[in-house]
């Protein structure tokens, strides 16, 4: 074998003669007999005649065959360099070198100019899988387009410029001080696999000889901090958890075609998650059927010995991976294969299956065809930021802030009051609309900016911090709470950015890896807030947060509250359409807010016990898909009824206010006869239903009996029969809400 080795060209030239034979027997002789090239024969009809340098770049043949091909041209240690994210070129083969880390969680991220959509956990409020595949779709155009022009102008391929997007997130937001939570889609499995699904479908587009782009799910599994122990940290969930809660949102995706799957830094259940055979064997591949490529999450192979004292040493660390099925290495690690090879610690063919697969999404993304045949090359210039992008931006955000509070119908404010102030250190900072993972738009729109644009020209109009973000004011002098006092209206715009809350490398003002463990605003901001209170004068506060935040105290100090969550390059146009009542708000909460974290187990235990709106007994501030509208809509009437294989459940809706609104209309079950440990109550499924004033609308929802099922502590599914709670309503069934705002009919099953 060693001699072998250092004569990569012997196995080159065999590897190739024996593919290029298979290639002549299965789509007939070539005119050109030179086993270094491939010419194709005229297309039926044509005179039509095109040759390739190389077999492998003939897009008529399939994926499969043109993989192998190319494996079979390719030396061993030209192999190794294509395991990693930095895939260096392969000059003489004419490959460029490709980076495959790139971002887009919420549009083209730290690459270049694109529309910026709301951050996911925004986009999860909308509860609408529609919009979700519309966001995808841009999103990828708009790569697709960067990609093109690079192409055009003959640019290298940098990080963050390519067409393998590291997105989306839909670990689920299990614990609401995870500064990453911001990320995802919130808590429930069923509402981040529909959207997660959503948004890849729309991202890697229709078109059945290739993807637009490849995404990648992540980051399996059973991932959502603390931050500061990721690198060290083991995961306990029982099997239960396992498949009933962090799995699912993954298994949705997997059916939608993703093309790859990020393993997490954390063990799961004493195995590193990037070396576990369980979860990337047996669960993701045999159980789940997934059939794209492994990515390792940055430097995660490193933490088997380094922080996870799982292995004695690198090498160790590698074999661990490889052997567990990681494809590509997010990191350095891969480049010792070589000598792991030497030592006979693995086998040279190990690394041709692992290369296999990423070679087959470069080839489904049209990277090795002749530029004249390569797909989505119509999409160039016009199509980043475009008009029509903009305002795809702008619907994301208006979808997603919620109404949480509005004494008295504060909402909306007359656009022609006379002094309209705006204070909070959020109002004018253009950070308070990205999140994290986020792209930059040439028209970022604050809410100063946003609300001084939709008021009447003659309304006087000031703005003042107020207050630093997360630090006492240098100088005690107070020249802005009295504005407060002197306005019609006063606009206070609290909240966090990504220096506060995030990933633990980014948040860089947090002494927590990005986390907020107590759930509370800044004093600094809470102190503002308490200086312009006031009974006479209305005060909306807007906050800007990817988490949820403790309100206990902001509640009472305020007439009107706005989550905006982090809204977008739109988010300040949004925010003032919303304020101004030129659009109801519709927004839902993707995840429960808890009154303070005393009501919250660990944040290290990751049983479902106590947990979010399934699991969670103590009465929240507010309950998981909760939001107000600007209408008065009321279920009416429910029907339940069994029919063949199916429940027909149909609500009768009614908007019984003084406005058109959207209302997202939501179905859950609830085991009466069930086990103990039962969720008491699982989102089966939802709606965004348009309401016109007056006027009354029916909703109809099926669900398949074999979606009614229950897991046992197997992780087993387990068909339910017995009494079967059904309830429609505008939130979570878990806390006291109006009248009208949920009813509930029971079937025996």
């Amino acid at each position: 074998m060693h001699t072998l080795l250092k004569k990569p060209e012997t196995i080159r030239s065999v590897a190739y003669l024996i593919a290029y034979i298979l290639t002549i027997l299965l789509f007939g002789s070539c005119q050109n007999t030179n086993t270094s090239s491939l010419a194709t024969t005229p297309k039926e009809g044509t005179q039509e005649q095109t040759t390739y340098q190389y077999a492998w770049q003939d897009s008529s043949l399939t994926v499969s065959s043109r993989v192998q091909l190319l494996l079979g041209e390719m030396t061993f240690s030209e192999k190794v360099g294509q395991l990693r994210y930095d895939s260096p070129a392969i000059e003489r083969l004419n490959i460029p070198a490709y980076n495959w880390w790139n971002e887009a969680l919420h549009g083209v991220a730290r690459s270049a100019k694109a529309t910026v959509f709301p951050q996911a956990i925004g986009l999860a409020a909308t509860f609408d899988e529609g919009l979700m595949n519309r966001v995808g779709n841009v999103i990828s155009d708009e790569s697709r387009a960067i990609y093109n022009l690079l192409q055009q102008h003959d640019k290298p391929m940098a990080q963050y410029m390519g067409l393998t997007y590291w997105s989306p997130n839909v670990n689920i937001f299990r614990d609401p001080r995870w500064g990453r939570g911001q990320e995802t889609y919130g808590e429930d499995p069923l509402l981040a696999g529909r959207l997660g699904a959503a948004f890849i479908k729309g991202m890697q587009g229709d078109d059945p000889n290739g993807l637009k782009v490849a995404t990648c799910a992540k980051h399996f599994a059973v991932h959502s901090g603390p931050e500061a122990e990721r690198h060290g940290f083991d995961a306990k969930a029982n099997k239960r958890d396992l498949f009933e809660t962090y799995l699912p949102a993954f298994e949705k995706c997997i059916d939608a075609g993703v093309e790859a799957v990020m393993c997490a830094y954390n063990r799961t259940n004493g195995e590193p998650c990037c070396g576990s055979p369980y979860l990337l064997q047996d669960i993701l591949k045999d159980q789940l059927g997934f059939k794209g490529h492994l990515v390792s999450d940055c430097g995660a192979i490193s933490d088997f010995h380094s922080g996870h004292h799982y292995t004695e040493s690198l090498e160790a660390s590698i074999a661990l991976a490889m052997q567990s099925g990681i494809n590509l290495n997010c990191g350095q690690s891969y480049q010792e294969i070589p000598a792991l090879v030497e030592k006979g610690i693995i086998a040279p063919s190990l690394v041709d299956s692992l290369l296999a697969p990423l070679l087959s999404t470069r080839f489904k993304l049209g990277m090795f065809n002749r530029q004249d045949q390569r797909p989505y090359a119509h999409l160039g210039e016009k199509d980043i930021h475009s008009s029509a992008h903009q305002a795809l931006s702008k619907e994301a955000a208006q979808k997603s802030i919620v109404l949480l509070q509005n004494k008295e119908g504060v909402l909306p404010l007359r656009k022609d009051l006379d002094f309209l102030y705006m204070v909070g250190p959020m109002g004018g900072n253009v950070l308070s609309l990205l999140g994290n993972y986020n792209g930059l738009s040439p028209d970022l729109k604050t809410v100063v900016e946003g609300i001084t644009e939709k008021v009447s020209p003659i309304t006087r109009v000031e703005y003042r911090p107020g207050a630093l973000l997360h630090t006492p004011n240098s100088n005690p002098i107070d020249w802005f709470s009295v504005q407060s006092r002197e306005a019609d209206a006063t606009v206070v715009v609290l909240g966090f950015t990504a220096m506060l809350e995030g990933e633990e490398g980014e948040a860089i003002a947090s002494t927590t890896h990005g986390d907020n463990p107590t759930l509370k605003l800044p004093e600094s901001q809470l102190e503002l807030l308490r200086k312009l209170a006031t009974d006479e004068k209305p005060v909306i506060a807007v906050i800007c947060s990817g988490s949820p935040v403790d309100l206990t105290e902001v509640l009472p100090l305020t007439d009107a509250l706005l989550f905006a969550w982090y809204p977008g390059e739109a988010g300040g146009e949004a925010l003032a359409d919303i304020i101004f009542g030129d659009v109801s708000p519709s927004g839902k909460l993707p995840i429960t807010f808890p009154q303070h974290v005393d009501q919250l187990p660990p944040f290290n235990n990751y049983s479902m016990k106590g947990r979010t709106y399934k699991y969670m007994t103590k009465p929240p501030l507010f309950p998981f898909g909760y939001g107000m509208t600007y209408g008065k809509p009321m279920i009416e009437k429910l029907e339940a009824k069994k029919e063949n294989d199916s429940l027909k459940i149909v609500g009768r809706l009614m908007n019984e206010g003084k406005y058109d609104t959207n209302e997202v209309l939501q179905l859950y079950t609830s085991f009466l006869d069930g086990p103990s440990g039962m969720p008491q109550a699982e989102l089966k499924n939802f709606k965004r239903v348009y309401l016109k004033k007056g006027v009354e609308e029916e909703v109809v929802f099926s669900i398949d009996s074999k979606d009614i099922f229950y897991y046992n502590e197997e992780g087993q599914k387990i068909p339910y029969k017995g009494a079967l709670k059904v309830t429609i309503g505008f939130s979570a069934p878990i806390a006291a809400i109006s009248k009208g705002a949920s009813k509930s009919v029971t079937l025996q099953l």
